[in-house]
């Protein structure tokens, strides 16, 4: 799995063959079709070990965020380990290769609901209490904040340019002590019907 992961960073999903595999991972590429069935099989098998690792970390990295403030430090730290595994390229291959290979869409696609479900923790954490948790859908917020995640990625992937994805974490640790204060100062929650 590590060797699938690493040429799928490497070479992209249609370079991910069994023999590029087999290559990088210095072992016969029958081995792959022995245990996996097929490289798709093996690539859905790493995606679910990266995701899951990764997954371990931001619960640990976010388990005590009630700020909007600490959020967006930890998520920049938790995003640059991201970038420096070779993580979220491996993701963002797959998410290309479920969008041009229909019987990978729903496979890639259900990975994404252990995140969606995260993010609805956390969020759900910081709104608590405050107006945003009775106007808002924390499900909506959710969605949308791991849609906006793997957007950013997406773009900055296809330019071979991160430096968007840190400056939006810049702008973000400008902006965050004021959705703080919000979040702080907003004490009605009265009917939003």
């Amino acid at each position: 799995m590590r060797a699938a992961l690493k040429t799928l960073t490497q070479e992209g999903f249609f370079g991910t063959t069994a023999r590029a595999i087999a290559r990088n991972g210095k072992l016969n590429q029958a081995l792959i079709f022995y245990h996996f069935g097929s490289v798709d099989r093996l690539l859905l098998a790493a995606l679910d070990a990266t995701s899951r690792d990764r997954l371990d970390r931001y619960r640990a990295g976010l388990a005590e965020i009630t700020r909007i403030s600490d959020l967006v430090e930890a998520m920049a730290r938790l995003y640059k380990e991201d970038v420096v595994s070779g993580h979220i390229t491996a993701v963002q291959e797959m998410v290309a290769g479920g969008s041009s290979v229909p019987a990978l869409r729903s496979e890639v696609l259900a990975r994404m609901e252990p995140w969606v479900a995260f993010a609805r923790e956390v969020i759900g954490r910081v709104t608590a209490g405050t107006v945003v948790e009775n106007l808002v859908p924390i499900d909506d917020l959710a969605f949308s904040s791991v849609a906006l995640y793997f957007g950013i990625e997406t773009i900055t992937n296809l330019g071979g340019d991160r430096s968007r994805a840190e400056t939006l974490f810049a702008t973000g640790r400008k902006f965050a002590p004021i959705a703080d204060a919000l979040l702080q100062s907003a004490t009605w929650v009265g009917d939003t019907a």
